[in-house]
């Protein structure tokens, strides 16, 4: 039998192969998953001080206040009740993930509020707002459509000013 010169390199090559073939098949991986922790959940009161005069030249005056938090979805904002002082919206929101002491970014909040609509783009807030107790004072984009208030909220519902 005559081997080839051409023959020779690629039957090397195959022997090669199929001698690595059953270290590189080995399937192991972890015995157990890790697990992965729910977030702790509480329930956070809202309250907004509406500004006495309505501005809204867009929509009735009427409608009522909306809050927005980022940690919910789509469709998860509630709606404020007024509670019979005058100008003052409250509202609790159940199934707050707990964020404080501060493991990443602040909650975004804002609020919607006709008084304050002054053409077809909606006018969002996050000034006059207390989340869990505490009045909300760092506020992005202020006087801009997109204004949202910072905060952290603790596992027992209480709001925290970022730092």
């Amino acid at each position: 039998m005559q081997w080839s010169l051409t023959r020779l390199p690629l039957r090397a090559w195959v022997v090669s192969l199929a001698l690595a073939a059953p270290g590189c098949l080995e399937l192991t991986g972890p015995e157990n998953a890790p697990v992965i922790p729910f977030p702790t959940l509480t329930s956070v009161r809202i309250e907004y001080v509406q500004p006495a005069g309505c501005i809204n030249v867009t929509s009735p005056c009427s409608d009522l206040v909306v809050f927005f938090g980022s940690w919910m979805r789509n469709g998860g904002e509630i709606q404020l009740t007024p509670d019979g002082r005058h100008h003052i919206w409250t509202g609790v929101v159940s199934g707050v993930p707990v964020n404080f002491p501060p493991n990443g970014a602040a909650y975004e909040v804002r609020i919607y509020d006709p008084f304050l609509q002054t053409d077809r783009t909606p006018r969002y807030t996050g000034q006059r707002l207390t989340v869990g107790g505490q009045l909300l004072t760092r506020v992005e984009f202020p006087g801009a459509h997109d204004e949202r208030a910072l905060v952290y909220v603790d596992q027992e519902g209480q709001g925290h000013n970022p730092f």
